[in-house]
Parts: structure tokens; sequence; C-alpha cells
């Protein structure tokens, strides 16, 4: 089995991950549902209520199912998976948001999640989504009469870190791929590429989603694309993240040229000891033998999710401050 079919299998047998104890705070609303339009959200936010635990497949969560959202003005964050992912694959980030006072949507990208990858190089597909998604949260979900508008923000992990890319603005400069590719043909990048049968060529129009005002971003896909005129509009406060060892993407093609090559030259987050997969939620005991379930001997993937968690919740804090009309 090559090396892309063993991850695609570790991403759908690990696309739901575990929360082994909430201790995460206040405790989450949350829902899973399948809009209109087909997408598959998860949904997690300020709620009261009894508290269950939820079997989701060989996984688990505790929170507070359809539960009301309680409050009024909530800020909203997006989340983008990587390739192969779902929904959960941030559930515990998702949660954390959550229980600090945020709406927190979750889509599984449509030709990219565990069960379908027929469609894992439309960038423009992913993006549209991402969009589509905040299009249903500010019209038609029920709580939208208690979101914030002016506040939005979002977070994507590695190619979902390159589709809030494409949403704030960036330009990527797809004659890079060649090059590249013929220099690292063995790199998971360029085998997905070449695995795939829509490869991706050709300019990609403008899919800037003006709605979102800041953005998280972690080990970014196609970083080696990003030039300072693919970036020149992206003014919105980003924050980076990288892992010391990623062997999927890593250094110079990820996060060094998204750094480098944006206005305002955010700093990284270097995780030290950290591989690709620690910045999915930890795994359950026992399921870790797959890739994305993995993390080095030394790297405890609970503890960083601690702090990772923590550090996006003050990042959105600053950079999403809830205005007098919101009463925060």
């Amino acid at each position: 089995m090559s090396l892309l079919s063993r991850l695609v299998l570790s991403l759908s047998l690990l696309a739901i991950p575990i929360i082994s104890d909430q201790a995460l705070g206040a405790p989450a609303g949350c829902q899973h549902i399948v809009t209109p339009g087909g997408l598959e959200l998860g949904l997690w936010y300020p709620s009261t209520g009894t508290v269950t635990r939820q079997n989701l497949g060989p996984y688990e969560q505790d929170c507070i199912a359809d539960g009301p959202l309680t409050g009024q003005h909530r800020p909203l964050i997006v989340i983008s998976h990587g390739t192969g992912g779902s929904w959960t694959s941030h559930l515990d980030t998702a949660a954390q948001l959550a229980a600090s006072g945020y709406v927190v949507v979750a889509l599984t990208e449509p030709g990219d999640n565990w069960r379908d990858q027929s469609r894992a190089t439309d960038l423009s597909g992913r993006t549209r989504a991402l969009s589509a998604a905040l299009d249903y949260m500010l019209s038609q979900w029920p709580g939208t009469a208690k979101l914030d508008s002016n506040r939005i923000g979002a977070f994507g992990f590695s190619a979902g870190g390159l589709t809030v890319l494409l949403a704030l603005g960036a330009k990527p400069d797809l004659s890079r791929l060649t090059p590249w590719c013929a220099a690292h043909p063995d790199s998971f990048t360029c085998m997905m590429i070449a695995h795939q049968k829509a490869p991706i060529n050709g300019r990609l129009t403008d899919l800037t989603d003006q709605r979102i005002r800041a953005a998280v971003i972690a080990a970014p896909a196609l970083g080696f694309t990003m030039s300072p005129q693919a970036l020149a509009g992206l003014l919105q406060p980003i924050q980076l993240w990288q892992a010391q060892n990623d062997r999927i993407l890593p250094e110079p093609g990820s996060v060094e040229p998204v750094r480098d090559a944006s206005p305002s030259h955010p700093a990284i987050h270097l995780v030290k000891g950290a591989g690709h997969f620690d910045f999915l939620a930890p795994c359950r005991p026992g399921l870790e033998t797959p890739p994305i379930g993995q993390s080095a001997a030394s790297f405890d993937r609970a503890r960083f999710h601690e702090r990772f968690n923590a550090a996006l919740v003050a990042f959105f804090n600053e950079t999403l401050p809830a205005s007098p009309r919101s009463g925060g």
C-alpha cells in the first residue's frame, strides 16, 4: 500500500477524535447536521443543559446535544480540516472555543474527506464550501440572530490552511507546482497531485470572503506557491503554527513562505517535537497506530492541545473584540 493510501486510510479510521476528560471549562452545546445544500457540519456553542456522551463510531464526545444557544452577539469561527479529514478533526479545539463564548462551525469538505477524496485538488470547491458554511450559519441556522456577523474568524489545518488563505484573498502562483514537484516527487503534496485525475493548474478565480476578519493557520499546504504578490491583499491578522518534525509538509515549503510573503510577516509558533498530525485532536488510547494517531514518544499531544487551544482563544479574543453593542 502506498504512503498516500495509508494516510488516507488512517484519516478515515481516525476522523472522529476523542476528548477523554471534558476539562475544557463550561460544557458546549453541539449539533451534527446536513444543510439543505448538502453540507455536513459540526457545531459547538455556549449552551446549558444536560451533558451526554455521544458515540461517534469508535469515538465519543461529551456535550449538550442540540442544546439551546445562550447569549447574544456571539462571534463565529469556521474550521476547515486537512485532506481526508472531517468535521470532527479538530473537535477539542472547537469545544474549547465554544466554552470561551464562540460559536464554531466545522465542515466536512466535499470531495476531500475521509469518505471521498475524488476532488482533493479542487481548491476552489473547498473554499466555496467554507463560504457556503458561513452563508448557512448567517442566514439559515436557527441561532443566526444571536451571531455577530462582524466578528468572524477561521482556523485551517494543512489543506484547510490553504483553504483559509484563499478565503482571505490569497492568489497562489500555481506555476511553481511543476518545478517544486520535479524537485520533490516523493513528497506527500506531489504524490497526492499525481494521484488525482484533475491536476491543479491554471489561475484560480477570486475566492475572497470579506466576512473573515482573522485567521489561525497550521501547516498550510502549497505554502511554496505564496509570493508577496500572492498575499498582497491579506490585511487580516494571522497566527501561524508549524510542527518542528512535520514530514508531510516540511520546511521550507509550508509555513515559512506564508510568513515571509504576508504583509504583516506574522510570527511562526514552532511546536518542538511535534509532527504534522499533532494539530489534530488527541486520539483514544489504542488507536494511535495509524499515522494520524501517532506522536513521538517524547511528545504529549494532549498537553500541547491545552496550550494550543488556549492560544487560539487568546488570539481570537484579541482580533475579534466585543463591540459596545455586544455588551462584552
